[in-house]
């Protein structure tokens, strides 16, 4: 006889998106069943450098921020972007980022930073942290398991799904044998990577160029190379000279690095280009310098998102629904936006106040936004390569010539490397601009770039951040539900309030005295939905509340 199991929602793979997913929906009360076919001691691969400032800003918000922020690097390790000619060569240009460590201190810019580097004026409570998969991803397990509503199944895989009315009955199965598992559940999440058995069920496809280069990947462990190197130590060094071009990083800041060996057109194979040749050549070592390869972790470019992102009660998050370069370290990240975007509105419907429109909104929201950023990312990624390929002999050379190449060489990976690390458009800039569930103006959203943005509360826009008396993040004072913002304390808020409560749709009155505030957020009344973007503003309530409401809320046909 099958076994059989329920819960609330049921997601399909453990790594970042999933367990994020996880916690967020459980962080709101839902009871969740992950299951994912690894095993639980399953090695964590070297991979994901980095955890954006608004995938940060989603772990402030669940508690596990302060976790994550003490992982990885040392705390004095300084998260420097350099370009040289090799790891031990010649220094072209550095983009300075402080360690984690020092962001903080007695004079501070808007993110808390005592250093100064492109993105410490970042208007976040959370800046970006470089740290490496395997350091992070335990911290998030461990937080999801201490979670009463979470259940992990390891070494379990999802093999099939049917839905109907009234929700998703899947089929798992142990990877050691035994029985099928039948687990009954009201919506289903596949975060099961970019070979998604979910995404395949749902009937969508991915559309896009499936490779745009090969990148030929090692993890290494080498205690000598931190004292060669020429200067200060950097998080993240880009080799650039005629025989190879590679991206070396430090995963902990002692001893252990990984290096991206970018393979060049037609070098079709992983295995075309000798690894300990391309591996010295980078880091400018002789033969003699010793390192032990920990594991290899190859991995192809691509630029590939799916034509949908849900079917029924079926929803897909991360690489399930898109794929690409991982520049700015927006590939986990975006999957984590998928979930922050997703989770609200799950437990909305779960709650009963969230309508069907909401879960449509996911579709409608991510979908073109993963679209867009996709060729963002991919944009940069082709004019890296570009400037990769310019590369020639007179980079080395000893003499004015050399000198010349250099200077302008590094000028240009400067301003690569900054756009690509510091990208503060990808963590704040992106508007939802074609939501059901969002009650636009007319006025247009700030163009949407990689390296900036303009903070605005244009309904669909993330809701600029201030810090409040005694230093107090903005973000703290928000709710779990909607927030309305009241920039003026004699602006009425009682219909969206009574409105509000009769549709059960949670709803926290935050008043905001910081003359920061009124004069970024130019309306006396700004409603902002439960992911931080806003749904609404205005200087007085609408004629209609309950209208409003039954918009941002999904609601089909409003009562």
């Amino acid at each position: 006889m099958a076994r059989s199991a329920r819960t609330d929602v049921l997601i399909v793979g453990a790594g970042p998106v999933g367990l994020t997913l996880a916690m967020d929906l459980a962080w709101r009360g839902i009871d969740v069943l992950v299951a994912e076919r690894l095993p639980a001691d399953a090695p964590v691969g070297a991979k994901c450098g980095q955890i954006s400032a608004r995938s940060m800003e989603v772990f402030r918000r669940l508690g596990i921020a302060g976790k994550l922020r003490t992982t990885g690097l040392p705390a004095d390790y300084p998260n420097d972007i350099v370009s040289a000619t090799s790891v031990t060569g010649i220094e072209l240009s550095r983009v300075p980022i402080p360690a984690w460590g020092e962001r903080g201190g007695a004079v501070r810019d808007e993110s808390g930073c005592a250093a100064r580097g492109p993105d410490t004026s970042w208007p976040t409570p959370e800046h970006t942290h470089r740290v490496n998969q395997m350091f992070f991803a335990p911290v998030l397990r461990a937080h999801a398991l201490a979670q009463e509503r979470i259940r992990i199944l390891n070494g379990t895989e999802v093999e099939a799904f049917e839905q109907h009315a009234q929700g998703v009955t899947a089929t798992a199965r142990g990877l050691g044998g035994g029985e099928p598992l039948a687990i009954a559940c009201a919506y289903a999440v596949g975060c099961d990577g970019a070979g998604s058995v979910v995404r395949k069920a749902i009937g969508a496809a991915f559309s896009g160029t499936p490779e745009l280069q090969r990148v030929q990947s090692t993890c290494f462990r080498a205690p000598e190379l931190l004292h060669m190197l020429p200067g200060k130590p950097a998080w993240n060094y880009l080799s650039l000279n005629p025989r190879r071009c590679g991206s070396t990083l430090a995963v902990d800041g002692r001893e252990t690095w990984i290096m991206h060996n970018f393979l060049y057109r037609g070098e079709a194979d992983f295995d075309a280009v000798d690894r300990d040749w391309a591996l010295r050549e980078i880091l400018g070592v002789g033969p003699r310098f010793r390192y032990e390869v920990l594991s290899k972790e190859d991995w192809t470019s691509r630029r590939l998102v799916a034509d949908k992102l849900s079917e029924r009660r079926v929803f897909i998050c991360g690489d399930a629904a898109h794929v690409w370069i991982p520049h700015g370290g927006y590939g986990m990240n975006a999957g984590i936006a998928d979930a922050a975007n997703l989770a609200w509105k799950l437990a909305a419907a779960l709650q009963g106040w969230g309508g069907q429109r909401l879960l449509e909104s996911y579709d409608a929201e991510r979908q073109p936004i993963t679209e867009q950023a996709s060729r963002l990312i991919t944009a940069i990624a082709e004019r890296v390569m570009a400037h990769r390929r310019q590369i020639t002999s007179d980079i080395e050379r000893r003499d004015a010539v050399g000198d010349a190449t250099r200077a302008r060489i590094g000028q240009e990976a400067y301003a690569l490397d900054a756009e690509q690390q510091c990208c503060g458009g990808l963590n704040f800039g992106y508007c939802y601009d074609a939501s059901p569930v969002i009650a636009y103006d007319g006025e247009a959203q700030p163009a949407y770039t990689m390296g900036s943005f303009t903070p605005s509360t244009v309904p669909g826009c993330r809701a600029p951040h201030v810090w409040l008396e005694g230093r107090r993040s903005l973000y703290d004072g928000f709710g779990p539900g909607y927030n309305l913002l009241r920039l003026d304390p004699a602006a009425r808020v009682t219909g969206i309030v009574e409105a509000a409560t009769a549709r059960r749709v949670p709803l926290t009155v935050l008043d905001v005295a910081a003359r920061e505030a009124r004069d970024l957020y130019r309306h006396k009344l700004v409603l902002v939905r439960p992911d931080q973007h806003v749904a609404w503003r205005g200087d007085k309530e609408p004629p209609a509340p309950l209208a409003l409401i039954d918009l941002v809320r999904g609601a089909v046909t409003p009562a």
